[in-house]
């Protein structure tokens, strides 16, 4: 959750954009250099204020309050009891998923069975645990960084590997664009970590993509999963069968 102090900041870095002094900026409001600095160290400011600052660096405070959001610290992972509320729902499980592939609420209520009404509960839900912002309008802003994941031994996953790994590989994977890779090998533990690298780096790819091609008529698009793996492991059966 933003600050005053957060507020603050953002005023100070829109003053170095502007390239803009505290005497510049007193100049404008009227006031002495040392008030606006003792107003800045105390962050004790009315919306009145706020106001003809904004106007002094020709933003809207609209622009400032959105760069106040931005700024602040991105989620990479939820906590165990976040988690587990999650998953102890279906519905905002479906939903979570949903919102970090950025699907709007149109596109959730006219995908699923949830009503209007369930779904904005869910999104308001989400944002109390942290995942968006929402915003007027039902829209919402994500505050998940890109390298968010689920816990990798948390309630989510433990479900997917319960409920969702069979459902997902018994699939033929031998559709257009469709493709399951099975490769074993030993290697170099040095150079193992850039190997699971550059399958992030696919996975980016993929994420990015995706933002990219919403602009796309939705007669144009398919949704895919891509699932990357790499971890150090051997068939229990077969070291059953080791010497």
């Amino acid at each position: 959750m933003s600050t005053t102090q957060d507020l603050v900041h953002a005023i100070k870095r829109e003053l170095k954009a502007a390239q803009m002094t505290y005497a510049d900026l007193a100049a404008a409001l009227g006031l002495a250099e040392s008030s606006v600095k003792r107003m800045l160290a105390r962050g004790d400011m009315p919306l009145a204020r706020i106001d003809a600052i904004c106007r002094a660096l020709r933003i809207d405070f609209a622009d400032l309050a959105r760069r106040v959001a931005d700024s602040q610290p991105l989620l990479r992972e939820l906590t165990q009891e976040q988690e587990q509320a999650v998953v102890r729902d279906r519905k905002l499980l479906l939903v979570a998923i949903n919102v970090l592939s950025q699907w709007t609420l149109e596109q959730i209520v006219g995908t699923y069975r949830i009503t209007e009404a369930e779904c904005i509960g869910y999104l308001a839900q989400l944002d109390r645990i942290g995942i968006i912002e929402l915003r007027p309008l039902n829209r919402y802003r994500l505050k998940v960084a890109k390298t968010f994941r689920w816990r990798p031994h948390g309630p989510v996953m433990q479900f997917f590997r319960e409920e969702v790994v069979l459902d997902y590989y018994a699939g033929g994977f031998d559709g257009p664009a469709e493709g399951l890779l099975l490769v074993h090998g030993s290697i170099s533990r040095a150079l193992a970590p850039a190997f699971l690298e550059r399958l992030q780096r696919v996975a980016q790819d993929f994420a990015q993509q995706h933002q990219t091609d919403q602009k796309l008529p939705a007669g144009e698009l398919e949704g895919y999963t891509l699932l990357l793996a790499m971890r150090e492991w051997e068939f229990g059966q077969f070291t059953q069968l080791r010497r």
